[in-house]
């Protein structure tokens, strides 16, 4: 009786998280749809593809379970989800990357996160499939799912980095710093590094004259918020993959860990997903 009792409150359980995924996605759509109308008719038709790119972005989940026979706890979908709509509707359109100094950190940290719980599991699944001899300790797996983060993250700093330079965009957000040691200063021409302090505004040369910025001090170009990406990224990484090391070493014992990590589904769910 206790174990009949206990599958319904689970089942319960279940249907109420699968409904609140179902609320969340329908109410994004639903802002994103919102947000796409009002562009169109600010005649804005590039911030109408983003939503349309983004209304595909929230498809991904689906797809994935779908085509890996996975699925994705509830409460990781309901943050990707999310993350999603941040980062495209709220921090591109809404200009909140901008507007909002930590926002871009809060993401990326997040992303870092996510990232680790992804790599995590990805190694999870080959040390429970059996056609794999693959078997790694708590240790190597959380070294894994942080390198795997790390990767992510490069190479999404890679991508913001050629689009800049290719289509002449800002995806590195610039920033303004008052201080500045650089070699290329030296009058010697050699390798001295010169210090600069206290810097207030910056002139820019074009042919057509001498524009001054007035931006409070010298504007760097991408390389601040670069690393700020990165070490966000480091920081979701690293706390993720403490948090699966944890897991891992108290057997599968937890309840943060199997809120992120994705579970295989078994034959009979193969099947009746056929």
């Amino acid at each position: 009786m206790k174990d009949r009792s206990g599958r319904r409150e689970r089942l319960r359980r279940e249907l109420r998280e699968k409904r609140n995924v179902a609320v969340v996605y329908f109410v994004l759509r639903l802002l994103v749809l919102v947000t796409m109308v009002r562009q169109a008719m600010n005649r804005n038709y590039e911030n109408v593809a983003l939503c349309l790119f983004t209304l595909v972005l929230f498809l991904l989940p689906s797809l994935i379970e779908r085509r890996l026979r996975i699925e994705f706890p509830d409460v990781m979908e309901i943050i990707i989800l999310l993350f999603i709509f941040a980062g495209e509707i709220l921090g591109e359109i809404g200009a909140y990357f901008t507007v909002f100094q930590g926002w871009d950190v809060l993401l990326h940290t997040m992303n870092g996160f996510l990232c680790a719980a992804i790599g995590f599991s990805l190694v999870d699944m080959l040390n429970r499939n059996e056609r794999f001899s693959l078997s790694l300790s708590p240790v190597y797996m959380a070294i894994v799912a942080f390198c795997f983060s790390m990767t992510i993250g490069v190479f999404w700093e890679f991508f913001e980095f050629t689009v800049d330079r290719l289509f002449l965009r800002d995806m590195q957000k610039d920033a303004v710093v008052n201080a500045i040691s650089s070699v290329m200063l030296d009058p010697a021409g050699g390798n001295t590094h010169v210090i600069i302090k206290d810097i207030q505004d910056v002139i820019l040369v074009t042919a057509d004259g001498q524009i001054p910025l007035g931006v409070g001090g010298y504007m760097d170009i991408g390389l601040v918020d670069t690393m700020n990406d990165l070490f966000s990224n480091f920081l979701g990484a690293v706390v993720f993959s403490v948090i699966g090391f944890v897991y891992l070493k108290n057997r599968g014992r937890g309840k943060i860990a199997p809120r992120f990590i994705p579970q295989v589904l078994d034959v009979e769910e193969k099947e009746k997903d056929k």
